[in-house]
């Protein structure tokens, strides 16, 4: 069974920073981890991917903001977000897609960017 534990979510003020952690508890190996997000009456969009290569992808709104990092070993990805703005409010999920393609999801985590 797979499991995405997911934690770092919150409030903050404009500007702040959070960090978003992603934990994949599953034994296969991890072809891409990535981080998505839905704001209300919004469809969810990608927001950063990393590949087993390092190799990276961003969102344009989060470029030179957010960085996307993963530690193979333990089975982790990582979203740090800083220079926050309000329209980055939503909830964030993390995702894994083994080289099978098969594709899991996260349980969400909230991130509220407002004064």
């Amino acid at each position: 069974q797979v499991q995405l534990v997911e934690s770092g979510g919150g409030l903050v003020q404009p500007g702040g920073s959070l960090r978003l952690s992603c934990a994949a508890r599953i034994i296969f190996s991890i072809y891409r981890m990535a981080w998505y997000r839905q704001a209300p009456g919004k469809q969810r969009e990608l927001v950063a991917s990393i590949t087993g290569r390092n190799n990276t992808n961003y969102h344009d709104s989060v470029k030179g903001r957010f960085t996307i990092s993963r530690d193979n070993a333990k089975k982790m990805v990582y979203l740090e977000m800083n220079s926050l703005k309000p329209e980055d409010t939503a909830v964030y999920y993390c995702n894994i897609q083994l080289y099978s393609s098969n594709n899991y999801w996260g349980q969400g985590a909230q991130v509220t960017v407002s004064s």
